[in-house]
Order: C-alpha cells, then structure tokens, then sequence
C-alpha cells in the first residue's frame, strides 16, 4: 500500500510508528502524528477516541506486523536459506538504512517499550503482541530450514532481542559496528541448529 492509498487513519498509524522510531514516545506528539500524515487534526478525536495511548498502541501493533511481514521478503530473497543468512538480512535492513540515511531510528515497539509499557498495561500488552507478531515468522522460517520446532520459537527470540540490543548500541555510538558485530557472531551459531 502506498502513502497515497492510505486513509487518514492508516497514515496517522504509520506517521506515529516512524515519529516514536526516531523521537521516541514521549517526544511524539498528537499534533506532529497529524502533520506528518497531512492529515486533519481533528480526526485524531475521530479515529483515536483512546488518545496517544490508543494511537501508540496501534503504532505498535502496524510494526509487529510490518516486522513480520518481512521475514517472508528476507526468506524470498535467499538463494540458499540458512538461520545466519536470516539474521543477516534482518540486520542488513538496519545496517541499509544507515547507510542511507547517515543515522538510525530506533525500533517502534521498542520505543514504546521503554518509554511507557510500565505505565499502560494496553502498551505492554501491545509490545508484547507486536512482538509474537515479528516472532511467530522467523521461528516458522526456521523450522522451513530444518530448526527443531522445539528451537525454532527460543531461538527466533534470541535473533529479535540480539537485533534489538544491537539497535540500541548502534543508536548510542552512531555507527553500525554492534550490528555486524551481532550478525557475524551470531549467525554461525544459529546455523548450527539446522541440518546441514
């Protein structure tokens, strides 16, 4: 879908997922979600009768999903599938994105976590979900390569909170080395798990 055939709703959605990405929650404001969707202020009261909680939560949820949906792209994209080339790609979007952009936004479900989910039980309850929603993929991938679907879930866990990790520690040192350093590690390691 792109930017021109989502409505209002769907825009702000997404406006308020890459505002908490690079500001995080507390620096994202109602009125910069509507600018940043070109969308009319007063449907904020229209769409998200919950406020910035409701708005934040499903923000969090559209990144799990997006997450997910991407492991299938990542998968496409491998001639010779394999647990480490996995996690490659998934930290190569953030390693692009550096390079790209010259800096990196933070994960929004990551954001959110941090931010407020000791405060609102909804968002922590939609962090979590978000991250089942990005989890639930990458095990499934793992076991179409051969992982145990006893390993498949703990070590689906593992790749997400050893990218998120790495996120962070890029984001403090403003550079990418904690992520090649994460996916050269790693990667060896979870290959490991499938039969070869």
């Amino acid at each position: 879908m792109t930017g021109t055939e989502r409505g209002p709703h769907e825009r702000m959605v997404f406006s308020a997922a890459q505002l908490i990405r690079r500001d995080g929650v507390g620096a994202t404001g109602m009125r910069e979600v509507a600018a940043h969707a070109d969308a009319p202020r007063g449907s904020l009261q229209h769409y998200f009768p919950g406020g910035k909680e409701q708005l934040v939560n499903e923000a969090v949820a559209w990144a799990g999903r997006y997450a997910g949906r991407r492991v299938a792209r990542f998968m496409a994209g491998l001639a010779e599938p394999t647990p480490g080339r996995l996690f490659a790609a998934m930290v190569r979007q953030w390693t692009d994105e550096y390079e790209t952009a010259g800096s990196l936004s933070g994960c929004p479900v990551a954001a959110a976590t941090v931010d407020c989910a000791s405060a609102h039980a909804s968002t922590r309850e939609a962090a979590a979900a978000a991250f089942t929603a990005w989890r639930a993929p990458v095990a499934e991938a793992l076991t179409g390569m051969g992982v145990p679907a006893e390993r498949a879930g703990p070590l689906a866990t593992l790749m997400i909170s050893s990218l998120e990790g790495a996120i962070i520690m890029a984001r403090a040192e403003g550079g990418v080395r904690p992520l090649e350093t994460v996916a050269r590690e790693l990667g060896p390691l979870l290959d490991v798990a499938a039969p070869h």
